[in-house]
């Protein structure tokens, strides 16, 4: 097709300055700012064209003149489309509809161009015309590289969910049951907040769990998930465990000092579990670093703040503590500010077998071996058994029955004497408290995680879901040798 012939437009102007007129500014001014102007439009690195509503170009800048190799001052007055091929300037004056990121064909390159109505009182006066000098294979390319940085990005985010986050998800949690799935519905809410969680509920119960998926659910997810058992520390260094210490502070502290679990928790979620073993002198210390959000480290004078979030637990009635005068009342109020009570397994039957197949399924994809099934006898017993010990003692019976196992299916006489049905004379002969028959087994478990773990101390509270100290507590309790590895 023949490009149509346009006379050039005589008396194009492009003196325009909003808000001026020459009786305004004097000359000398008014030249100072279009050479600006022109000096701003000749230095940028695009092409840039500007046409009136009739298609005819009232200015060109220098390097778009380079790039089509013509004579930018010679262009002014001629018709767009006399001077760049496949152009839509004239076309965009017409219908009034910017156009961004287009491709434009440009002595054979495809180029990303923009085209811009310029209007006035609604009426279209100028269109505004660039040109990037980059081919569009360029920018597909400039494309993939982004896009390869927002996957490298995704994946660093997930690594670092890995690392600094927690193990667990609401998905995690295990139950079919109404009080579970309500409760789960709870905690996802908990999640969308800053305030205090407190959960509470029988050993066993899956306290630490519900705090993991709080933390991950939340918008803290990517900081740190600091856990800390109060338990299990002793009561002279809980305070330096909680805030840290400054070099010199007591006899055997580092040299450097040592920054606290608060403080390690910046922007993450601090769990205290057990918080009801919290010695009454270390509670105010508490309270203020919950209230504050700051604190000092032993031995230090200045004030450290740091934002985090903290979920408390405790298998203990906190409130019978306040009234036997164990607990603080000002600390209560401020820890139970989002109550979440799991009940217990015997009150909840129902997630038995559920959490029962998780726990094989888990305990096979370890081992790499086949998965593992359950007799109907099996599944019975489990099912009438009151579980005092809840998901822990349910899951310390399986892996016991499955490290004996030979077979892909657990039978009656795998499991553990207090769960086995015995005839009525065996059992009348055989029953023992069942204080002493969850010692029993609790013993069983240490001396088969110390054995799988060859004697590391460390690695079998690790398997044990326990501390290290708690451990050497236990078997101290039990009389079991605490020499050797740790």
């Amino acid at each position: 097709m023949k490009t149509p012939s346009f006379p050039r437009k005589e008396g194009v102007s492009v003196v325009s300055l909003r808000g001026f007129t020459l009786s305004q500014l004097d000359r000398s001014a008014l030249l100072e700012r279009l050479e600006l102007y022109d000096l701003v439009l000749d230095s940028i690195f695009n092409g840039v064209v500007v046409t009136d509503s009739d298609g005819y170009i009232l200015y060109f800048n220098r390097p778009y003149g380079r790039f089509l190799g013509v004579n930018p001052d010679e262009q002014i007055g001629r018709h767009v489309t006399e001077v760049i091929n496949n152009t839509r300037m004239h076309i965009v004056a017409k219908t009034g509809k910017a156009e961004i990121n287009h491709t434009q064909k440009i002595r054979g390159q495809n180029m990303v161009v923009q085209r811009i109505p310029i209007k006035r009182d609604g009426r279209v006066v100028a269109v505004f015309g660039q040109v990037m000098f980059k081919d569009v294979r360029d920018v597909h390319a400039l494309a993939r590289k982004l896009s390869l940085l927002e996957s490298k990005v995704r994946h660093y985010e997930e690594e670092l969910i890995s690392i600094w986050s927690s193990r667990y998800t609401l998905e995690s949690i295990v139950g079919v049951s109404e009080a579970m799935r309500s409760l789960k519905r709870e905690a996802l809410k908990a999640a969308g907040t800053n305030l205090p969680v407190l959960i509470t509920g029988e050993s066993g119960t899956g306290k630490e769990l519900f705090a993991h998926a709080i933390h991950h659910a939340s918008p803290r997810r990517l900081h740190p998930f600091i856990r800390i058992n109060c338990a299990a520390i002793p009561k002279d260094l809980l305070e330096s465990e909680l805030f840290g210490y400054e070099r010199g502070a007591f006899t055997g502290a580092r040299s450097e000092g040592k920054p606290g679990k608060f403080e390690l928790a910046h922007h993450g979620t601090i769990f205290l579990d057990e918080i009801g073993e919290l010695p009454l002198t270390m509670q105010p210390k508490l309270l203020r670093a919950l209230e504050e959000k700051e604190f000092e480290r032993v031995g230090g004078t200045s004030v450290i703040q740091s934002d985090f979030r903290l979920i408390a637990a405790s298998n203990q009635s906190l409130e019978e503590m306040v009234k036997r005068g164990r607990f603080r009342k000002d600390l209560f109020y401020r820890l139970n500010v989002i109550p979440l009570y799991i009940p217990p397994l015997r009150d909840r039957k129902e997630d038995i077998l559920p959490l029962a197949f998780h726990i094989l399924k888990q305990l096979s994809e370890s081992a790499a071996s086949p998965e593992v099934t359950l007799d109907p006898e099996v599944q019975e017993v489990l099912m009438q058994h009151d579980w005092p010990g809840n998901v822990r003692e349910l899951s310390n019976v399986l892996e016991r029955a499955f490290c004996s196992l030979e077979g892909d299916r657990i039978r009656i006489q795998d499991l553990a004497f207090p769960l086995r049905p015995h005839d009525s004379e065996m059992e009348s002969a055989s029953c023992i408290p069942l204080k002493d028959a969850v010692s029993r087994i609790e013993r069983d478990a240490i001396l088969q995680a110390l054995a799988a773990c060859e004697n590391n101390k460390t690695k079998a509270a690790r398997l044990l879901g326990i501390h290290r100290t708690l451990l050497y507590k236990k078997m101290r309790r039990h009389g079991i040798p605490t020499r050797g590895e740790c």
